[in-house]
């Protein structure tokens, strides 16, 4: 044997192995699939009328939602009309600024947003904002 075998070293066999990452990979693919929140809001498919000199209110503190079929809600809450007056009352004296915006379907009889809008400024709301959609052109029908 020559000693030029025995200078040369052996080379390593290098070879990445990558099982275990695809593992943790999977594992916190699962994780975070285990993890997250599903909770649905609670959303209203309303469909409100446009407006073609509408404003942005950023100051809503109490809304009050009317969908296609009349029902009233107070944020996410379903509310009877009976006992609409009551509840603003109790909303209202929690707020510091007493504006109730009405959100109302396009669908849904003038005759009983106005009578809701009564209802709001007999449990003493001091304004009454009806939100609309800003009507930009042909394009937003």
């Amino acid at each position: 044997m020559s000693s030029f075998e025995f200078d040369r070293k052996k080379k390593a066999d290098a070879q990445l192995n990558i099982s275990p990452l695809i593992d943790i990979v999977f594992l916190l693919l699962v994780f975070f699939i285990l993890s997250s929140h599903f909770a649905t809001e609670k959303g209203f498919n309303l469909k409100l009328p446009k407006a073609v000199h509408a404003t942005s209110q950023n100051t809503e503190k109490i809304t009050i939602y009317i969908d296609q079929v009349n029902t009233v809600f107070i944020g996410d809450r379903e509310i009877d009309l009976d006992l609409l007056d009551a509840e603003l009352k109790k909303e209202l004296a929690m707020n510091d600024e007493k504006m109730v915006v009405i959100k109302a379907d396009e669908d849904v009889n003038i005759g009983f947003v106005v009578k809701v809008m009564d209802i709001a400024r007999g449990a003493n709301a001091e304004g009454l904002v009806i939100s609309t959609r800003v009507l930009d052109d042909e394009k937003n029908k």
